[in-house]
């Protein structure tokens, strides 16, 4: 086995995968304790240390995989997400890119990469796009068109929250999360009684209908990434089922081999 081989071979392995996580746990807390002035006064000069340790062991990490996979490395695109919130923490936090500082954070979300099932959630998020994409096209759609609708009806009654297209497209949207409409609602209400059908068809088309297609096309997404992991486990199972046969058989023409051997020899 050569050297490449054994470094995949640790890599790869839960015990070191679990590390992994355990370091990742380990760096969020200690970048949640030093947003604590108290903490940071007290042990800052510690919880710098950890951050650091965490950090070489996250590149060292990427070091032994880059080494192992090669150009492979970069094919798998987990390994690229990593090397960008890795990369971004490796870049000098002082003059200019002080800024970046804040976004050592970002290494919190390696955990997405490390444990499979977070990574099958965000595969199955990303796959899903496409039809959201087409959902928040309609979303916009209906909230435009309640937007100009609301404009006119309700612009002089309660300008501060119809008074234009803008406002009024703000206030749908919060109306949308159910955010105070009842206020908003019931003020309007006061000099034009039936203003309520506006809201109640507006709630139950953009809150009740198209939102919930958003959790319908992201549900089917997560079922589309798990049916494809049952037919590649299935695949692989069988791939091994028959080697597993073919070992089997092989072994029994050799016996068959042996046996008639002996018989010639009797």
């Amino acid at each position: 086995m050569s050297g490449r081989e054994r470094v995949a071979r640790i890599v790869e392995a839960r015990a070191f995968q679990n590390f992994i996580i355990a370091v990742i746990v380990f760096n969020a807390v200690t970048l949640g304790l030093e947003t604590s002035t108290r903490m940071l006064a007290e042990y800052g000069p510690l919880l710098h240390t950890v951050d650091y340790i965490a950090l070489t062991i996250f590149v060292l990490e990427l070091a032994a995989k880059f080494y192992a996979y090669r150009a492979k490395f970069f094919r798998d695109p987990w390994n690229i997400f990593d090397l960008l919130v890795v990369g971004i923490a490796v870049i000098p936090t002082t003059g200019p890119f002080a800024v970046l500082r804040a976004l050592r954070v970002l290494r919190v979300l390696r955990l997405i990469s490390v444990v499979p099932s977070m990574r099958k959630v965000v595969t199955g998020l990303l796959a899903s796009i496409p039809g959201m994409a087409s959902i928040a096209a309609l979303l916009a759609l209906i909230i435009f068109v309640a937007g100009v609708m609301a404009t006119k009806l309700f612009g002089a009654i309660s300008p501060e929250n119809f008074g234009d297209l803008g406002t009024s497209l703000f206030t749908l949207f919060q109306v949308m999360t159910g955010e105070a409409w009842p206020d908003i609602a019931k003020e309007i209400m006061k000099e034009a009684p039936m203003a309520w059908v506006f809201f109640v068809v507006y709630i139950l088309v953009s809150s009740f209908a198209v939102l919930n297609l958003f959790i319908a096309v992201v549900v089917s997404g997560m079922e589309d990434e798990l049916r494809q992991d049952i037919r590649e486990e299935e695949a692989k199972q069988a791939e091994t089922q028959a080697q597993a046969n073919k070992e089997i058989l092989d072994e029994l023409r050799a016996l068959r081999a042996e046996v008639a051997e002996l018989r010639q020899n009797a």
